[in-house]
């Protein structure tokens, strides 16, 4: 990767150079290469910047919170739609659920009561709950997307509750240790980074003011290295190449929280939101999935990356930076992604012939119709498979599982009519004649809707 890594390396250190940040890290994590990083700069202070120097990383603490909320509902310690009032004793706003505060739906307003912003000082535990009635809501819930700090850190505090220990307490346990994020930590340490307000007008640095964001810390109290970030951007991307036990989250719960539930733009569409992810299209069925972080001082960028041709298993990457106003730094960790897989794409692994499908599905594969459109059915990897006949290219096939207790059902389990029933209808030879998937009638010619005699073989 030495021609790559000089190309990335460019790439971050135009960036530090043109917006004019004291100090950058950057990391690209994938599974088939070594670890990746950069660092440009200096500390503003007395230790040398290196891969191991820590940065706030602000927003981006806002992930590891909605992980520790998904680890609690698997757990069956909640439900996504519980009330959050059923787990945590509110003063007012116990109402809202726990999905909506995961996806900013909720419509509280963004910070605790109070001017946070102007005095930094952050509310306790204590003064976050006995100020709650004070907060207002803002939108009504579910109306559209409005970004809260105050709901996450809520999150965090019933978190707490749940397990009996502080957030902190249960992040470590749950979250940092298992996938050795052994850099990522609450408090600074003594190999921090100083944050800096650059002056828009001169080459002046002025220091940013040491915060503790107190009881609102689930939201944006986190401190870590870029490569720690890379390789939690990797995990968010692809749970199952480092966390293959699934002792942190199960994959399946990592697709539910990337499935998208709001816009963030009602206009452009160029950027949703799932349940604590930020997710952001790159076109060709590309999908980088994490989330920005600021605070006084720094910005953070933190992404991992789904889909398109070339695109490594468990790929990730993280821009940490000490300026509080360089946006060029948010773009920079999508430019190294797409960089990355454009100039040292994944190999491509040779196809290799597998076990014959099994003797009840052998006489469905081929060609059905549906609904006047056709169909291709197939058996790849060890299951059977659907797509249209005409499906662009990339467009993931609708794959079924069989159901033991029901011979002749599959269940989709992802892909086109996922979640629904496929039905196979065999005649007295016991050949499948008709198929009906999601109740819609497949057959081996096209038909009409017209009324038609169900009896097998017909």
């Amino acid at each position: 990767m030495t021609d790559v890594g000089d190309r990335l390396g460019r790439m971050v250190r135009w960036v530090q150079a043109q917006a004019r940040v004291p100090a950058v890290s950057a990391a690209l994590h994938r599974s088939d290469r070594p670890l990746w990083q950069c660092t440009v700069g200096w500390t503003g202070n007395d230790t040398a910047l290196d891969p191991e120097t820590r940065f706030r990383i602000g927003s981006v603490t806002k992930t590891f919170t909605a992980v520790l909320t998904l680890q609690c509902r698997d757990d069956g310690l909640l439900d996504l739609d519980d009330p959050i009032g059923r787990h945590l004793d509110l003063p007012a706003h116990g109402e809202l659920t726990v999905r909506r505060l995961l996806s900013h739906t909720a419509g509280l307003q963004r910070e605790p009561y109070g001017d946070v912003w102007d005095t930094l000082r952050a509310p306790d535990a204590d003064a976050l709950l006995a100020d709650l009635a004070r907060a207002e809501r803002v939108l009504p819930p579910g109306r559209r997307y409005h970004y809260s700090n105050l709901g996450m850190a809520l999150l965090g505090r019933m978190v707490g509750e749940l397990r009996g220990a502080t957030w902190a307490e249960v992040l470590t346990e749950r979250v940092l240790t298992p996938l050795g994020l052994t850099h990522t930590t609450v408090a600074p340490g003594r190999r921090a980074a100083t944050g800096f307000l650059v002056d828009t007008y001169s080459d002046e640095a002025h220091p940013e003011p040491p915060t503790d964001f107190g009881a609102v810390g689930p939201a944006a109290q986190l401190w870590s290295t870029a490569g720690d970030m890379a390789r939690w951007a990797a995990f968010l991307a692809d749970p199952a190449a480092l966390d293959a036990a699934g002792r942190v989250l199960a994959p399946a719960t990592l697709d539910e929280m990337r499935w998208p539930v709001t816009m963030t733009d009602e206009t452009l569409w160029s950027g949703g939101f799932g349940l604590g992810l930020i997710l952001v299209p790159q076109g060709r069925r590309i999908m980088h999935v994490g989330h920005d972080g600021a605070m006084p001082g720094f910005l953070a960028a933190v992404y991992g990356r789904r889909g398109g041709e070339g695109t490594a298993g468990a790929m990730g990457a993280a821009v940490l930076g000490s300026s509080g106003t360089a946006a060029e730094l948010f773009e920079l960790t999508h430019r190294l992604l797409n960089a990355a897989v454009e100039h040292d794409p994944a190999e491509i692994e040779p196809w290799r012939p597998g076990p014959p499908a099994p003797e009840g599905v052998r006489g469905l594969l081929g060609r059905w119709w549906g609904e006047g459109f056709e169909y291709v059915f197939s058996w790849h990897d060890g299951a059977l498979r659907a797509r249209g006949a005409d499906d662009p290219a990339g467009k993931p096939p609708a794959v079924f599982a069989p159901l033991p207790d029901q011979p002749d059902v599959y269940r989709t389990v992802s892909g086109r009519e996922v979640g629904e029933l496929l039905r196979l209808t065999r005649d007295e030879r016991g050949t499948v004649v008709r198929m009906h998937w999601a109740t819609y009638r497949f057959t081996r010619t096209q038909e009409t809707f017209e009324r038609y005699d169900f009896r097998a073989g017909s």
